[in-house]
Parts: structure tokens; sequence; C-alpha cells
């Protein structure tokens, strides 16, 4: 078959699928773009086990989508931790009582609904203000009774899927101690702030007073991974090591002090915020944000037209960000939550 014939059959299988659906000319060239994957996957033969994965992983984020779309306005936080904690163990009443503060302050929390730190989270949230990404295991199949059957789970059979919605969804983490699982998220969370492939969010590392199994990862980070040049000393700012739950909602609830979210509009990242800096506080951010500055200035802005229909009411700071220093974005993100106007 020709460019042209398959370009064609394309445009009709698309024609056909979407003739009854008003879609806005994005996501008519995403919708479009995906047909044309499913085409080549037919045209090179692709296995049918290949295909089957393609098909689940498609279907459980589709699945994902529909459940949290109603509640992307509200902020939410994803707690990871060990399934072998138990209910009388006082990191689980720990991780119960940090999820009962930030669902006080209109937060929902996401977990992986199981047991452990993923049951402590919800039954601390209460069924109103939880999520679940269940992942189907042999030995862990069930979500916790905290949010079995709720409308708000979300069943998947593939780890890739479920980290990929626990973080997505998420404005804020908080990481208990536990196994395997639990440091994979927590360096792959971090690997994602590192490299921008995650928006700036607030990480805590929590444990209970007197804990050493966070100190003891950051001593090791610190001494052998910081200290041999393989992470940038900077980028102890995309987490915080704590003991207490008042510190960890603390750094939570502060991120979000002044700061709002972020966007990319060509080459200009945009900080929307709740209060714009003074003439003197833009000042002294300029001078000590001076290295991430590809070049101009860090300055006040209105909504550009590709986001004026995101929060048209706050108002901007812009700046050409080096897509490089992630760690001293988060820096400056704090910097402008000092910032009083």
């Amino acid at each position: 078959m020709s460019d042209e014939a398959q370009e064609a059959a394309r445009q009709s299988a698309f024609n056909a699928l979407f003739e009854d659906h008003s879609l806005s000319p994005p996501q008519a060239r995403e919708l479009d773009s995906m047909i044309g994957s499913l085409g080549d996957m037919a045209r090179e033969g692709t296995a049918v086990g290949d295909l089957k994965i393609a098909n689940a992983a498609l279907g459980e984020m589709a699945e994902a989508f529909r459940v949290f779309r109603p509640y992307r306005h509200i902020r939410k936080v994803t707690m990871f931790g060990s399934a072998r904690t138990r209910p009388e163990d006082p990191v689980y009443v720990l991780a119960r009582n940090l999820a009962a503060r930030l669902a006080a302050a209109d937060w929902m929390v996401v977990t992986g609904a199981g047991p452990g730190i993923m049951a402590a989270g919800l039954e601390g949230a209460g069924r109103d203000h939880a999520f679940g990404v269940n992942i189907r295991l042999p030995n862990e199949g069930e979500a916790n009774a905290f949010i079995a059957q709720d409308p708000k789970l979300v069943e998947m059979r593939y780890f890739f899927t479920r980290k990929l919605m626990l973080i997505k969804e998420s404005h804020a983490y908080a990481i208990l101690p536990g196994g395997f699982g639990t440091q994979d998220e927590a360096f792959e969370l971090l690997t994602l702030l590192q490299t921008g492939k995650a928006e700036p969010a607030p990480v805590v590392m929590i444990e209970t007073p007197g804990g050493t199994y966070w100190h003891a990862w950051l001593r090791f980070i610190e001494d052998e991974a910081i200290a041999a040049g393989w992470i940038s000393p900077e980028d102890r700012a995309l987490f915080k090591v704590t003991n207490t739950m008042e510190e960890a909602s603390e750094e939570i609830l502060g991120f979000y002090r002044n700061y709002h979210s972020c966007r990319w509009v060509g080459d200009l990242l945009v900080l929307r915020v709740q209060v714009q800096p003074s003439k003197a506080e833009l000042a002294d951010l300029n001078t000590r944000f001076a290295d991430i500055v590809v070049r101009g200035s860090i300055r006040p802005a209105a909504p550009f037209p590709p986001e004026r229909d995101d929060h048209p009411e706050l108002p901007r700071l812009a700046l050409r960000f080096d897509r490089w220093h992630y760690a001293r974005l988060r820096q400056l993100i704090d910097a402008v939550n000092e910032c009083t106007g």
C-alpha cells in the first residue's frame, strides 16, 4: 500500500470512529496519532503477546483516567510504604495520622490499595477522600477494606501503569519505610523530578521519632552518591527527611502556600502564583537564581494564550529556565513561597 493510500485509510478509520464526537483540535491530533501507531503495529506484524501488553496497558490507563477525571481539581498526596506494616506499628499510626491531617485540609489520599501503609493512608483519609490503585498479585489480590468496592478504586495488572497513575495524579508524595517496592517507587519518583519528567512537587520521607530508616538512606545518598558526583548536592532539595507528622504536613501544605502550578509555553516556563512578588522580592529572585535562567530575567506575566483557560485569575512569573537544574527550580519555588508581595 502506498503512503497516500495508508494516510487515506487512517483518516477514514479516524472519521468512522469519531464522527459522532466533538473533539478539540489537540484531542483529534493525539487520537489520530494513536490510530497511526495501531496501523504501524499491524503493518509490522506485531506478535500477539506484545499486542496483548499494549492493549491491556491502554485499557488500564483509560480506566484510571476515567476514575480520576472528576477529581482533578482537588489536590492529592500519594503515600508509599511497606505492605507488611501492621496496624499496631507506630509507623502505621503515623501514616494514618498524616493522611487524616491532609484530608482535614481538603486533600485526597492516593495509595496502592493494599495492606500496611496503603491501608493506613486510606483509613486516615476516610472513604470520601480516598483513592486506590490496586495491583493484582498472587498473594495480595484484594483491595483493603477502606477502599474495596469504592468507585474511586482502580484495578491494574502492570506495575508500570500503576506507578504512572500513582505519580501522575498527585501533587505531593509521602514515603514511609518499606522494602524493594517502596525503594523502587522512591527512586523512580526522585528521578522523574530530577529530570523534569514530573512537575515540581514536595516529597517527604517520614518515619517515627527516633527512627533511622530514612536517615540511614540519606547517609548512603550523601556518602556514596553525592560524594562521588553521581548526584548533585542541590538535588537534596528534591526531598525532605523528617521524623514528625507536623513537619511532613507543613512541607506538603507549605509548598503550595504561594506557588500554584506551572506549565511550558514555548521556551518560557510559567509559574502560577497566588501573590505576585514585590519589586524588591523579584530583584532578589533574579539575583539568587540567575544561574538557571538562559537569557532575560524572571519577570511578571499575564496569562499566555495557550494557558489562558487555566486559572486566568492567578498572577504569573515567566522565565527561560535551562531545563536542566530542576533541583534549583525547586529552590526557586521555595523562595517564591516566602514572597509576600
